[in-house]
Formats: C-alpha cells, structure tokens, sequence
C-alpha cells in the first residue's frame, strides 16, 4: 500500500459503478474532486444484483481489514429490478427480497466502523424505447421497465430513511432535466456524462449538508501536502512561489 494513508471511498455496486469511469462518469469526476483529499476505490460488477453482492459481501469488506473504509455509496437496484425470467434464472429479485438484502449490506457496512459513513444511490430510470432498440437477440425476455425501477427505487429510499442512511433519489434527480431520455445515458441503461454528472452533484450535496464529523465535502478536508515550497513555480516578481495544491481551474465544473 502506498501512503500517506488517506480516507477511502468505495464505490460499491453493478455496472453503473463498474463503467464509472467511462464516458465521463461519475467514480472518474470524483476522483478528480478528491484528488490529494482521499482515494476512491472501485468494487463494481457488470450484471450483479443484490444476490451476488451479498455473496462477496464479507470478501469485498472484510470485518478484520486493518483499514476500514470512510465512506461506501452503495448501487444496487437495476437488475433487480428486471422482470423475472420464466426459468427462473437471470438477475431478477423480487422486491421484499430486494430489500431485505439492502438492509443486510448497510447492516454490514455499519458494523465495520463507527465512524463510518453509507450513501445508497437508488434505482435510476431508463430509457425504455432505446432499450428495447438496443436489446441484442443474445439475450432472452430482457423486461426493463420505468414502473418496475420506480418500485424498486422508492423501496431503496424507504429503507434509507427506516436505518437513517443518506440517499440519492437517482429516479428524481435524472428526470428533473427535461431531455434527460436522450441526454443522461449511453444505451437507455447506462449514464451518459450528463447523467454521471448529475450523480456527483446529489453526492457532493449530501457530502456538504451531512452534519458528519469529520466533515466529508471536499473543501472541507485537508489536502495532502499542501505546504508552501521554494520549488513550486516562481512568480513575477522573482522573488516568491505560488503554491498550487489548491487549483482547480482545469475543472469544466467548479464544484460547489
């Protein structure tokens, strides 16, 4: 492990967190936010539902790491959410199971740390028409719908608030644009850069609003070797240095 040690976010999840960092997406903005602040570590996994989460579960966190994790923001939901299958197979999960296994994850995530921090994302929207379009015949009775996410998110979001756990609206907050169909994904499934960025900026509000102690919004948290130094670039003057670990002008987005 390389050091100094720094607090860790782990961004834990199925394909929405595994291609965050595709497209301009939301685990990439992150780190770049975060950069010199803290590390971002990414645990996600294509296709997975909360079935399979909970099977790596004590893999993924275990309860004797000598570090544990700062914060987790937690997806899952999509599959799920998908209709079930005639065989019996696939990644659907029936919504009181769905939840239950929610609760058992941030249960877990609980029980490694006092201090640590969870944020749930629930179930975003798709583009149902894109989907259908994009649908490969590889695949059989792929069933995704908008009422099916719309269950499985306000069941997300009704536990968060039953275990006091912070949590983004993802179903809201993408229709809240209003050509969020065309414009926040890449396929009708997965986030597009607008829709990524939509994801940071309901993260960065909770990171700011939380009254969490330490403070987790990033200008709130000290930046790894932010002293002065005779090496840094000279100014005008020829006589004094300006220290850069502050900047961040390269951002397309100064966020707040």
């Amino acid at each position: 492990m390389v050091g100094p040690q720094r607090p860790q976010f782990v961004l834990f999840g199925s394909s929405i967190v595994q291609i965050s960092y595709s497209n301009g997406g939301w685990g990439s903005i992150l780190s770049d936010i975060y950069a010199r602040k803290a590390d971002v570590i990414l645990r996600g996994y294509y296709g997975w539902n909360s079935r399979r989460a909970l099977q790596v579960l004590d893999q993924v966190f275990p309860k004797d790491a000598a570090v544990q994790p700062t914060l987790v923001i937690v997806y899952f939901g999509g599959n799920d959410s998908m209709g079930p299958h005639s065989s019996g197979l696939g990644p659907h999960v029936p919504l009181p199971e769905y939840i239950e296994n929610m609760r058992i994850i941030a249960t877990h995530l609980k029980s490694l740390s006092e201090n640590i921090r969870i944020i749930f994302l629930s179930c975003p929207p798709v583009d149902e028409a894109r989907v259908c379009e994009n649908t490969s015949s590889y695949f059989s009775e792929l069933v995704r719908t908008n009422e099916l996410c719309r269950q499985y998110s306000e069941a997300c979001i009704e536990l968060c608030k039953e275990m006091n756990l912070k949590v983004v609206d993802l179903w809201t907050a993408l229709q809240k644009r209003e050509d969020w169909l065309t414009a926040c994904f890449t396929d009708g499934i997965h986030l597009a850069e607008a829709g990524s960025k939509i994801v940071v900026e309901e993260i960065i509000k909770i990171l700011k609003e939380a009254e969490w102690t330490p403070s987790l919004y990033w200008k709130s948290m000290p930046t790894e070797f932010a002293e002065d130094s005779p090496y840094d670039l000279v100014l005008a003057d020829g006589k004094t240095t300006i220290n850069p670990s502050e900047w961040t002008y390269h951002r397309e987005i100064q966020w707040d």
